[in-house]
């Protein structure tokens, strides 16, 4: 069952393609993890796939507000994805914009935009159920972003993905901002996105192109809700490509695409019927 016939045609409704950060933008000093382009060097050319990602979505997915985004295993590039997302989107001076620290297994947000090593975040708000449900949430104003940081690794962390106080809180963000963008634990791992999907409105799906096994896209494709997936992002492609950002491409209706074929380096196209 190829992933272009099949899943991109009943599961996932978009592709995009990205490249991973580098050169002056990625090479920043500070204590903001250089990948985060889009919030530190947002007009670079390095950033642009993330601002089409966010015209897309904004296009084409209005209504979602809560969106989480999620890999098959580790190390595709899911944190990158959700914190350059938030960032594009977040460029809209009218914009309301959170970006939630949910992978609470191994959260790094904090340290990757030099919040500290451990700031108090979700895991206390859920534990705090008298408290102000978005007490902790903190803002960045020179990126416009208001973040919240997934707090203390802890002992169970699906039975708090799975409280009914996470609920509230997700739902106190939906009614004050106007996306939150949700950077949640793999799929294949953990049960975590099984209690998260009780929250949100959508996932997107990042795959690292080229070395994500389709195997591994094929079962986490299988293991969430079809009608919740809204995309899949391919990450890390390293072909030199500025002038095709603009590029749109679709998937082959015959045995599908591979994720490391195509030339189109970000662009999102209707899946093939």
């Amino acid at each position: 069952m190829g992933i272009g016939r099949e899943h991109n045609r009943d599961r996932a409704s978009r592709v995009v393609r990205l490249e991973t950060p580098s050169g002056p933008a990625a090479a920043a000093q500070g204590t903001i993890d250089g990948r985060f382009v889009s919030l530190l060097d947002p007009g670079c050319l390095e950033a642009e796939p993330y601002r089409a990602l966010r015209h897309t979505l904004e296009q084409r997915h209005g209504g979602t507000r809560l969106i989480a985004v999620t890999s098959a295993v580790a190390g595709e590039g899911k944190t990158t994805t959700a914190v350059n997302l938030a960032g594009a989107l977040a460029q809209d001076a009218e914009a309301r914009i959170l970006l939630v620290d949910a992978n609470l297994r191994k959260p790094s947000i904090a340290r990757a935009l030099g919040l500290g090593s451990v700031p108090p975040g979700l895991v206390e708000s859920v534990s705090s159920p008298g408290s102000e449900p978005l007490a902790f949430v903190r803002r960045s104003a020179p990126f416009r972003l208001s973040i919240l940081t997934a707090g203390q690794t802890p002992e169970h962390p699906y039975e708090v993905l799975r409280s009914p106080r996470l609920g509230e809180i997700l739902q106190a963000a939906r009614e004050r901002y106007d996306t939150v963008v949700v950077d949640a634990s793999p799929v294949l791992p953990v049960p975590d996105h099984r209690a998260l999907a009780a929250w949100v409105d959508s996932f997107l799906l990042v795959v690292a192109a080229g070395r994500t096994p389709r195997r591994l896209i094929e079962e986490a494709l299988e293991s969430l809700d079809p009608s919740r997936v809204i995309g899949i992002v391919f990450n890390e492609d390293d072909r030199p490509s500025p002038a095709s950002y603009a590029h749109y491409y679709g998937t082959r209706s015959g045995g599908g695409q591979r994720s490391d074929g195509g030339s189109g380096s970000a662009g999102w196209q209707e899946a093939s019927a």
